[in-house]
């Protein structure tokens, strides 16, 4: 089945169509940056604009920022806050005219790698950490997802995690991806605390650097970088628009 897939980010907006059946992008993606402040008028033209790029008629599936449940955006992490109580499918339907299904952004790229990527075939509980803007988790058992598990906001080192172990975090403080990886492994002992997960996947941007801090982290659970890097989120997003539509199947991972 062939999706518009489409991740919403703080910083961008980017998206591609994509063969459900395998994973792979149809077109190279297509980003623009996201409009500040970050509206939901506002947003929703530029997915709009995404779509008409890609000339596209059909399902599409959106990565957002947020817990979403039935559609509506209950949070507001890196957007703004008017985001709270919104309905993003509607507005995202009526933006670009076709139909459209929200799903929180990490669960999107725990969905990507689960089925294309490093955590397909894994059992137990898996959870994949992506790491950017901000910090995203997205929770498997056995393969079945359990959404909007947003643990990014737990309490870390007397604050916010986003805000000690994110890449904005390490960039904003100058640090080095040493002293970065050991707050990242304070994030990560503090999850295991209270998830125990068998396995981490480590997403995002910072993924591709994994060479220079994973072997620096002390956590008892495999730790693995993630392998469809910045094209999870959009393949996960596309993967969330296919369900429920004619021909389809409820997809876990």
């Amino acid at each position: 089945m062939e999706v518009l897939g489409i991740d919403i980010g703080g910083t961008g907006i980017k998206g591609a169509p994509v063969d459900t059946a395998t994973g792979a992008l149809l077109a190279p993606r297509y980003r623009i940056p996201t409009p500040q402040p970050s509206k939901p008028r506002a947003v929703a033209e530029v997915v709009a604009q995404v779509a008409q790029f890609f000339d596209w008629q059909g399902p599409i599936g959106c990565g957002f920022p947020a817990v979403v449940r039935g559609g509506v955006t209950f949070t507001a992490a890196n957007v703004h806050k008017r985001w709270i109580g919104t309905h993003a499918a509607d507005l995202f339907s009526e933006a670009t005219g076709c139909p459209v299904r929200v799903v929180n952004d990490a669960d999107a790229a725990g969905l990507a790698e689960m089925a294309f990527g490093v955590g397909k075939g894994r059992m137990g509980v898996v959870m994949i950490v992506t790491i950017g803007t901000g910090l995203g988790t997205s929770l498997f058992t056995d393969g079945h997802l359990l959404p909007n598990a947003e643990l990014g906001h737990i309490i870390v080192a007397g604050g916010d995690a986003e805000l000690w172990a994110s890449d904005a975090a390490r960039k904003r403080g100058k640090l080095s991806w040493t002293k970065w990886s050991r707050r990242l492994d304070d994030y990560l002992r503090r999850l295991e605390e209270l998830i125990w997960p068998d396995l981490f996947i480590i997403g995002g941007g910072v993924s591709k650097k994994h060479e220079v801090f994973l072997p620096n982290l002390t956590v008892q659970a495999e730790v693995i970088p993630a392998q469809l890097l910045n094209e999870a989120g959009i393949v996960g997003a596309a993967i969330a628009g296919a369900v429920h539509q004619p021909g389809s199947a409820e997809i876990d991972a």
